[in-house]
């Protein structure tokens, strides 16, 4: 009987301690690292934000700060696990979306503390040079995201090739076309992540795709982009922290490393205009 009790109990501790190991290994945002140095954990799309965020480690360990970066490939996670308290801050929205998830998600109790760098969606053909090229009835693949569409369809305007409702502006959905002389047909069922592999399946005969997933996708952006947004209509891609977190001293470093000239000259050198820094 005792032997049994013993080996009871053996395993009790047994996985007391494995439950205490899986927790170290998960990881939690916040803290410090076993250096001494306060770690950030911080949420990124692949493609520019966390290569990037990956060349601001060393300057960030000068300052004392252990950056861990998490790749997500969609736009809705980074929220949920910033919200979750998995993260301390993601980098890779933009004013409008940010302010249609919090609108959507009450529970979302964010604020934007840098704006670190642009990036112009662009519409890409393989089959014409131009908006104005394109021919009557012509497929436009967009994303199914609400806050694109209002940066996309003035590209189409600006052409000439439709006109939009007055005074929506950044808000524009498809039913604010008032006039589409092309006819075209603007299809917005695809979810971001996937623009670039239906451009290079052929789909459409012409897709908006935002840059980041243009350039993760391998697309050549100066030789398939027919039209930009202009650059003085392109947000900012953000920095957004929990509001209760807003003035801590680490959150306060990691945008002004982002914003430094060491920074500024990566991104200018990489992305070859693709991807602008914001002064």
């Amino acid at each position: 009987m005792k032997k049994l009790f013993a080996l009871f109990i053996i395993a009790l501790l047994t996985v007391s301690l494995a439950a205490c190991g899986s927790s170290e290994e998960k990881g939690s945002s916040g803290g410090e690292s076993k250096d001494g140095n306060k770690k950030l954990v911080v949420g990124a799309s692949a493609v520019p934000h966390a290569e990037v965020l990956e060349e601001a480690k060393p300057l960030l360990a000068e300052k004392g700060i252990d950056l861990e970066v998490q790749v997500f490939t969609d736009y809705v996670l980074p929220n949920v696990t910033l919200k979750d308290k998995e993260l301390d801050a993601n980098y890779f929205q933009t004013p409008g979306y940010l302010a249609l998830q919090m609108e959507e998600n009450k529970d979302f109790d964010f604020v934007s503390v840098g704006e670190i760098h642009q990036e112009p969606i662009g519409i890409y053909s393989k089959k014409y040079d131009s908006l104005e090229d394109l021919p009557d009835g012509a497929k436009i693949i967009m994303s199914d995201s609400f806050s694109d569409h209002g940066r996309i369809l003035p590209i189409f305007e600006k052409a000439g090739v439709i006109k939009l409702k007055e005074g929506v502006g950044a808000n524009a959905r498809v039913e604010d076309i008032v006039e589409n002389p092309k006819n075209l047909d603007f299809t917005t069922l695809i979810e971001a992540k996937l623009l670039a592999s239906s451009f290079e399946s052929g789909e459409g005969d012409a897709v908006a795709i935002n840059t980041n997933y243009a350039l993760e996708g391998g697309i050549n952006i100066k030789e398939d982009g027919i039209a930009f947004e202009g650059s003085d209509v392109v947000p900012a891609n953000l920095v957004v922290v929990r509001s209760e977190d807003k003035d801590r001293e680490e959150i306060k470093t990691l945008v002004e490393v982002l914003k430094s000239k060491e920074i500024q000259d990566f991104i200018k050198e990489k992305y070859q205009g693709a991807v602008i820094s914001v002064q």
